[in-house]
């Protein structure tokens, strides 16, 4: 599986941003669109994961590596962008993300556990242990989609 050469760029360039956690926004729909592309992005690394997981591709473990460790790396990313004010507008956000912080915010580190473990298991070359360690990190994201997400 050779990755899509725009999306290996805008995942360097994001990589490259030490920072980025840290992010100030000028404006609330700055902080919705940096989360929106922080979950994007993730997700196009997410996705070949669950292709190879659910057979539809074959195990390739150099690009499991690859993917699992881009999805760890931006697992700790777009928490930066739920600012208030981030809640309105173009956003399927919650307003339980405000309300129920603290909630939220264990939801946020179960994911970047599970994502780390991911990361972990897709190291181990091992077809199995990716299995696993997607489907734990699936639903991380289903319990946070579940609670804090607008359908």
């Amino acid at each position: 599986m050779k990755p899509v050469p725009h999306l290996l760029l805008a995942t360097a360039l994001l990589l490259g941003s030490a920072a980025a956690p840290a992010q100030h926004f000028a404006k609330p729909e700055d902080a919705v669109a940096y989360r929106q592309n922080a979950f994007n992005l993730m997700q196009a690394h997410f996705s070949p994961l669950g292709a190879m997981a659910s057979g539809k591709s074959p195990h390739d473990p150099a690009a499991a590596r690859l993917h699992a460790d881009v999805v760890a790396y931006l697992a700790h990313l777009p928490w930066a962008g739920f600012i208030a004010g981030s809640d309105q507008g173009d956003t399927r956000a919650r307003p339980e993300i405000w309300t129920d912080s603290s909630r939220f915010q264990q939801e946020a580190a179960d994911f970047r556990q599970a994502a780390a473990e991911l990361s972990q298991a897709a190291r181990s070359g091992e077809l199995d242990a990716l299995k696993k360690a997607f489907s734990a990190t699936s639903q991380s994201c289903k319990s946070c989609h579940d609670s804090f997400r607008r359908k």
